[in-house]
């Protein structure tokens, strides 16, 4: 059976109680009375030295000093002259008038005397030792101590005390000594209880401390209110949970951000395989073409002018797509690896699309497109101007291969938190949720049969990505009324 501290403390503390006091209670049985005996031969050796310093022969003299050991000490004390007769006794003058109402006692008294040294080894005595006997007085039945020894001056004294109080007296203190005791175990188990209590509650409050940090729960602290060995127990715990917590908390931000590697590792590895199967995928068609037609150019499948001519414009142009998806492809490498560099300079952002209309004028006349322009005053950046035409070029290219029937590109530039923003607007179908961040990707594309209708590589985006990223600006895109919105921002220039 387990037994908690608190339990043994109480069993062990009330135990060693119960047996102090039982060997108290058997000490006193037993050698009580055996102690008082000791000391009242102490006292009678006492009286008898100071007797026999002030006892000169007459026992008038000293009268009252017997009178006090005989009232004081509880002793009877009788002086014999050298033959043995008595010249004091105690309470001599009661008897003289017991003998004026009953007549003369002496004799007998002489006699009592007489039978009580009857057995004492008188010779002893007169050879001037002191004679301590324990002895009972058969017609009292009663016990009793007598000194018997020889004075100075040749007379002798004999000292006399009864034993049997004294025996009463050890009987009743042992009486009180045990019930002193029963309630002594009482009240000290009450006591001892409450103690173990107070005792064992920081010990129990430690215990639970250290479970909830086996459980990794540090939230809980110990009230240091002492500096004792509990106290500074509860401390070390205090620092030792904290050190833990921090450690663990250290670990639980290494072990996520080990985690957050592990995952960008995967991704960049499934990018990376994607990235080979979109640009396997990209220039699988355009070598396809090339080396069909010029085979039959080597062969001259069709000898007419008008069909070779045909042939060579088609390898020309497969030739040209291809070159700007490896260009393309450079340039997001050196963006995304930061080897191209950003050169910011100050100039007014309004004249950059202005100049990216007109250079895109021919396309838009063709498709037949308006461009609305709705820009603030003072809208100058600094930025990288080439890369910031790129991001533009692309914004524009993207509305114009997804307008639809009302043709309609709104460019808006606005000043917003501190930052100059460019929104490019066309009507057209919204764009799915799920698409919406999959569309910064390199080479998705919104038609999942990967058609060649627009001509795009699906790598402008991307692009812009990159490089907004590199100027530490922030891009995206929205489902606005009638159609997309794209936008991108740039700082504001300061001298403008």
């Amino acid at each position: 059976m387990n037994f908690s501290i608190k339990r043994k403390l109480f069993l062990s503390i009330s135990g060693l109680i119960l047996l102090f006091v039982l060997l108290s209670w058997l000490l006193n049985s037993f050698f009580l009375d055996k102690y008082y005996i000791y000391t009242k031969k102490n006292t009678l050796m006492d009286c008898y030295n100071q007797i026999n310093n002030t006892y000169s022969g007459d026992p008038e003299a000293i009268y009252l000093d017997l009178e006090k050991f005989e009232s004081n000490k509880g002793l009877r004390i009788i002086i014999l002259d050298k033959e043995f007769k008595i010249k004091y006794f105690f309470n001599e003058r009661f008897i003289d008038s017991k003998l004026r109402r009953n007549g003369p006692r002496v004799p007998n008294l002489n006699m009592e005397v007489r039978d009580m040294l009857k057995n004492s080894k008188i010779s002893q005595v007169l050879q001037g030792k002191i004679l301590i006997e324990i002895g009972k007085d058969s017609r009292l039945n009663t016990n009793f101590i007598t000194l018997f020894s020889k004075l100075n001056n040749g007379d002798f004294l004999v000292l006399n005390t009864s034993v049997t109080a004294m025996q009463e007296s050890a009987d009743i203190a042992n009486k009180f000594f045990l019930l002193t005791g029963i309630i002594t175990i009482f009240s000290g188990c009450i006591i001892i209880y409450f103690l173990t209590g107070r005792f064992t509650g920081p010990i129990l409050e430690l215990n639970n401390i250290t479970k909830g940090m086996a459980e990794l729960d540090f939230s809980k602290r110990y009230n240091v209110n002492s500096t004792d060995e509990i106290g500074q127990l509860g401390s070390s715990i205090n620092s030792l949970s904290e050190q833990l917590e921090k450690s663990i908390l250290e670990l639980k931000q290494a072990n996520k951000k080990l985690m957050e590697d592990i995952e960008k590792e995967r991704k960049i590895d499934e990018m990376r395989k994607e990235f080979i199967s979109n640009v396997s995928h990209e220039l699988k068609t355009p070598i396809a073409l090339i080396q069909g037609y010029a085979e039959g150019l080597k062969v001259n499948v069709n000898e007419d002018e008008e069909n070779k001519n045909f042939y060579c414009e088609t390898i020309m142009n497969e030739t040209q797509k291809m070159n700007k998806l490896v260009k393309e492809l450079l340039e997001l490498s050196k963006l995304e690896s930061g080897i191209a560099g950003l050169e910011k300079v100050d100039f007014e952002v309004l004249e950059l699309v202005n100049s990216v209309l007109k250079k895109s004028s021919i396309v838009l006349k063709e498709k037949d497109v308006e461009v609305k322009i709705d820009c603030e005053e003072n809208t100058g950046v600094n930025a990288d101007y080439d890369k910031t035409e790129q991001v533009l070029t692309n914004y524009l290219c993207n509305a114009l291969d997804h307008i639809n029937e009302k043709k309609e590109i709104r460019i808006a530039i606005r000043k917003v938190n501190g930052k100059v923003r460019i929104s490019v607007f066309n009507s057209g179908s919204h764009i799915d949720k799920d698409e919406i961040e999959k569309i910064w990707i390199s080479f998705y594309k919104v038609d999942k049969a990967r058609t060649r209708s627009f001509g795009g590589t699906g790598l402008g985006l991307s692009i812009v990505k990159a490089i907004q990223e590199a100027s530490q600006n922030q891009y995206g895109v929205e489902n606005v009324g009638g159609g997309v919105e794209f936008w991108f921002e740039m700082d504001q220039a300061k001298m403008m």
